[in-house]
């Protein structure tokens, strides 16, 4: 996939199913983001998404490839004839409340409309691309400031008290030993919070809020 940031290669599982590749090696250095760390990254992105309920994630898991360890992700066959600008165009639709709140709570720093795909023959939404995230430090970068703002629809509420339950369960401890326990607070922190106040925050005013390119 020659235009993606990292290396991202297609690939086929030994049971003939695709999916999206990424190396460790072939991650591109960043000064914030631990290198190697993106594929972890990546797949904790999946195990939040379901711990929460919330299956928009394709299934991610850390896998020994022909170019070492790294992320696959499975392949989503988009449908390109629908362009996704029309989800956020009059402020976001609701079906992007999921990912609205799954960004917040792992601190998505790259959250541009092409990492949301619709499926061809579904129409499902999936998000991809989720490796610029779970930093300690508040970095969201989102083109879902719509809801920003707004209160939590009832449903996204019990979504959060169902992870917060999933993190005393282990998850936590999880996050912890493959990344660090800072990465680990930050998250329940972050989680707790949204639960508290009911409300999508409002993006920050000292840094950039939202990712380039948008698109």
């Amino acid at each position: 996939m020659p235009h993606a940031s990292n290396a991202t290669l297609l690939a086929k599982t030994s049971e003939g199913g695709l999916v999206a590749y990424k190396p460790d090696q072939g991650e591109q250095p960043l000064w914030d983001f631990p290198h190697g760390t993106l594929a972890s990254r990546e797949a904790l992105t999946w195990q939040v998404s379901e711990a929460m309920g919330l299956g928009v994630i394709p299934k991610t898991v850390i896998v020994e490839g022909p170019y070492g360890r790294g992320s696959a992700q499975a392949f989503i066959d988009e449908d390109t004839s629908t362009d996704s600008r029309t989800l956020v165009a009059d402020g976001p639709v609701d079906a992007l409340w999921p990912f609205a709140i799954l960004d917040v709570v792992i601190n998505n720093a790259d959250r541009k409309l092409g990492h949301i795909l619709i499926q061809a023959d579904t129409g499902a939404l999936w998000g991809i691309d989720n490796g610029l995230s779970f930093h300690h430090e508040d970095k969201l970068r989102t083109i879902l400031w719509g809801f920003a703002g707004r209160s939590l629809p009832v449903e996204m509420s019990v979504h959060l008290e169902r992870f917060l339950v999933a993190l005393e369960d282990g998850l936590w401890s999880q996050v912890a030993e493959i990344l660090d326990m800072a990465s680990a607070d930050a998250l329940e922190r972050r989680t707790r919070e949204l639960l508290a106040t009911g409300i999508h925050p409002e993006p920050p005013e000292h840094r950039s809020a939202i990712p380039w390119p948008m698109w």
